[in-house]
């Protein structure tokens, strides 16, 4: 059974708020979270925490931070970006036994690298470390956000060199559907692809936009994302998000529109035509209607047509520039190989 720690008498978190005069502001689309009764359901589904290390992310007034530090956990570090909550968040350090720091920072800027102790650090293969990442994120933050940490999961860099940290954060609810959307669901998307092709991902539950301070027009979804050991795509991460998002770009439509603009106009047919023979698949296939694997086999297919042509992973189909500049890599590549074949005679 989870020990719980007693916390000394506080002022309740909508105290706080009239205390030291808390307003949300609507430009960093912050919405306060006030029942406790749900702040601990979210630190919960976040698993065993006790005698682990926590970052919060984004704490505000302070509901979830009050939650995690009911739980005996070791230490916790909250990242802040608004100043104004400073005084409430030093009235629980105050209240924490030694157990809570404060950073005052962007998250979005943050390195998550040295926050933990390096002796925390547990091979990918192993159990994820004890540490774990909690947070109601602002709306305006979540995605970009949970973007970058995919990047350093794929890359096991920043939190993710101490192994395969957890995360447990908020998003709207429909960003939340899309994330753990299966095949052919109304909500597949890139982002579906992008989670689960390296994390196993479960929305939890779904709180209500009335229990916010200011009320959202949209539900919340509360998501915990664990890293997988072997990412179901085993390619660079950047390449899987350039072919992701061209083949999500035109969701409902033949995937075949969406891989064609990785290829510049005049080789785009034949070169499209041989992803989709490599692949193994129809060129018709809708894209939301692709599993993991089958993007992943899009994917393959592309890195190998890259491998031979240079410069052809930096090409922009939005961009005249880009194709002037693929067409003089080529004429340089023919011109270097006509030089060796005089240079050999």
């Amino acid at each position: 059974m989870a020990s719980a720690t007693h916390l000394p008498p506080l002022p309740g978190i909508r105290d706080i708020i009239r205390l030291y005069r808390l307003r949300a502001k609507k430009q960093l689309a912050q919405n306060f979270l006030m029942d406790m009764n749900l702040t601990r359901k979210i630190v919960k589904t976040a698993g065993k925490i006790d005698k682990g290390h926590v970052c919060e992310v984004g704490p505000g007034p302070g509901g979830i931070t009050r939650a995690i530090l009911e739980k005996d956990i070791e230490r916790l570090v909250v990242v802040e970006k608004d100043e104004r909550f400073l005084p409430g968040l030093e009235l629980l350090k105050s209240a924490s036994s030694g157990r809570m720091d404060i950073i005052l920072n962007d998250i979005l800027q943050q390195d998550m690298a040295g926050l933990f102790p390096t002796e925390l650090a547990k091979p990918w293969k192993d159990k994820p470390p004890n540490i774990h990442i909690i947070g109601n994120l602002p709306f305006n933050v979540s995605t970009p956000l949970i973007i970058r940490w995919l990047e350093q999961i794929a890359n096991q860099k920043g939190a993710w060199s101490y192994g395969r940290t957890p995360l447990t954060l908020t998003f709207q609810k429909e960003v939340a559907e899309r994330m753990v959307a299966g095949i052919a669901e109304d909500q597949r998307s890139r982002l579906s692809i992008m989670c689960q092709y390296l994390c196993k991902v479960k929305l939890n539950f779904v709180i209500p936009g009335q229990a916010f301070v200011p009320a959202p027009d949209v539900d919340v979804g509360v998501v915990h994302f664990v890293p997988l050991i072997k990412p179901r795509i085993n390619l660079p991460y950047k390449l899987v998000e350039r072919v992701v998002a061209s083949v999500f770009h035109f969701r409902r439509k033949f995937s075949k529109k969406g891989v064609e603009i990785l290829f510049p106009p005049n080789t785009r047919a034949e070169l499209t035509n041989e992803v989709f023979e490599k692949a193994d698949l129809s060129p018709k296939i809708r894209a939301y209607q692709l599993s993991v694997e089958e993007v992943g086999r899009i994917a393959s297919a592309y890195q190998a047509i890259c491998d031979r042509t240079p410069g052809l992973d930096d090409y922009d189909y939005r961009s005249r520039e880009s194709l002037r500049e693929l067409k003089e890599l080529r004429a340089k590549r023919q011109e270097m190989a006509l030089i060796m074949m005089g240079s050999s005679d």
